[in-house]
């Protein structure tokens, strides 16, 4: 069973994503008066109480479109409609009923499902006395709020929460929470839209299209998963204040709240610059991560995959332990492969070794090569055990932390890696004085 799904609709700047931050709780949506901003569907889950809805960001419902790229977003809306269990239709209080008001209320009265006219900007008896225009749309009364001061909210869900089925569903993070990630146009909403199967993201060969992370909830072979989508990371001189910086902070957040990152790069162009910045952000984070040459409809020769997969491992060297995939997201070729490698990264780091095995694993390593000192003193390595998991995380107690060389702490972790694999997965070994923390 799955949980109830809450569309938020309405024309461009109402304020759909500041009630969305005010119900999820953080800064998800991009908010800005710039009409429009919010381009693509964002869902979050929200819990309200006892009760928990999974609620959903559109795009401004543009009824004049003046680009392919509106006429897209009106169709993200649509889609969001037909997937919702229930509909917020908001509107601006202070604007006050406008005709495109008028045009989407035709669109809704259309449907069965629970819509509810939510009037916002409303902080005022005055301006609930100005709104009762709303009443001419033919919806349910409407709901005053003002989002940006948490007005009306409570009573906004005691309309919405008996609307709505509160279905019991597994709510476990112990899923794969797979992060797109990489430069502009490389294909990632070609890719996440080929793993879903429909056009979830809106692909456009506008650069940065994407601009907000997207968290999308899917199965896979009857595996649970959710994808975020991400805006593309664009080099700092080529971030535009304002909006374009908050969304390269949001990929780098999307990382944080990941568990496997799918590092994206063109596969029919050199590793650049950004895509080695990317990697250093997703090393940092400690998350899993699969390097992915798309594109590479373009490429047929196997000689030439050889050549990125040892241009990557030199270039990329930080993350040694990342896996390769190829993908065409365009033809759909190689997406069951990424996937199911992606399932496989997200189990090898979860991974937790007992201390007898690691005891032992430790004991051949000293054994084959023993700690040489520095500064005429010996390192002497005492023991391991496993931290915590995600990413795989070690304690080795050591008489002085300072006398462990860089090239012996590299040992130490492929070995780990020969024997215990963590495919894709960085490992964090720490050396602590013994007895110390």
């Amino acid at each position: 069973m799955s949980e109830s799904l809450v569309a938020i609709v309405g024309r461009p700047n109402v304020g759909k994503s500041s009630l969305f931050n005010r119900l999820v709780g953080e800064r998800r949506a991009i908010v800005s008066d710039i009409p429009g901003t919010t381009r693509d569907r964002i869902s979050a889950k929200v819990t309200w109480g006892d009760d928990s809805f999974v609620l959903v960001d559109t795009g401004g419902l543009e009824l004049i479109p003046n680009s392919d790229l509106w006429e897209k977003v009106r169709g993200q809306v649509e889609i969001a409609i037909n997937d919702a269990d229930a509909i917020m239709f908001l509107v601006d209080g202070l604007s006050g009923v406008t005709p495109g008001d008028i045009e989407i209320s035709h669109m809704l009265r259309k449907i069965s499902k629970p819509v509810f006219l939510v009037v916002n900007k409303v902080d005022n008896p005055k301006r609930e006395q100005e709104s009762v225009e709303f009443n001419e749309l033919g919806l349910r009364e409407p709901i005053y709020i003002s989002a940006y001061h948490n007005l009306g909210i409570q009573d906004l869900m005691e309309y919405l929460l008996p609307a709505i089925e509160s279905d019991e569903s597994s709510t476990s993070e112990d899923i794969l929470r797979l992060a797109i990630v990489g430069r502009t146009n490389v294909g990632k909403s070609h890719l996440i839209n080929s793993i879903l199967g429909d056009e979830r993201s809106i692909v456009s060969d506008i650069p940065g299209t994407t601009r907000d992370a997207l968290d999308i909830p899917m199965s896979f072979e009857d595996t649970p998963m959710v994808l975020i989508d991400t805006a593309g990371v664009r080099r700092r001189g080529r971030i535009d204040r304002g909006l374009e910086k908050y969304s390269v902070l949001r990929t780098v957040r999307a990382m944080e709240r990941s568990n496997v990152c799918l590092l994206v790069i063109d596969g029919s162009e050199p590793i650049t610059a950004q895509d080695t910045h990317v990697a250093g952000q997703i090393l940092d984070a400690g998350k899993g991560v699969i390097i992915v040459f798309n594109k590479c409809d373009l490429i047929q020769q196997e000689a030439y995959k050889k050549e990125l997969t040892h241009h990557a491992k030199v270039r990329l060297k930080f993350i040694p332990y990342a896996p390769v995939c190829f993908t065409s997201a365009l033809l759909g070729e190689g997406i069951r492969t990424l996937v199911q490698k992606a399932l496989k990264v997200y189990k090898e780091g979860a991974k937790i070794v007992s201390d007898d095995t690691l005891k032992r694993t430790l004991m051949s390593a000293l054994a084959a090569h023993p700690p040489s000192g520095r500064k005429g003193r010996s390192l002497r390595v005492y023991g391991i055990s496993q931290k915590e998991a995600r990413p795989p995380t070690f304690v080795i107690p050591v008489n002085n932390p300072d006398l462990v060389h860089f090239s012996y702490e590299r040992y130490l972790e492929n070995r780990l890696r020969s024997t215990f694999r963590f495919e894709g997965n960085p490992l964090n070994l720490q050396f602590q004085k013994r007895g110390g923390r």
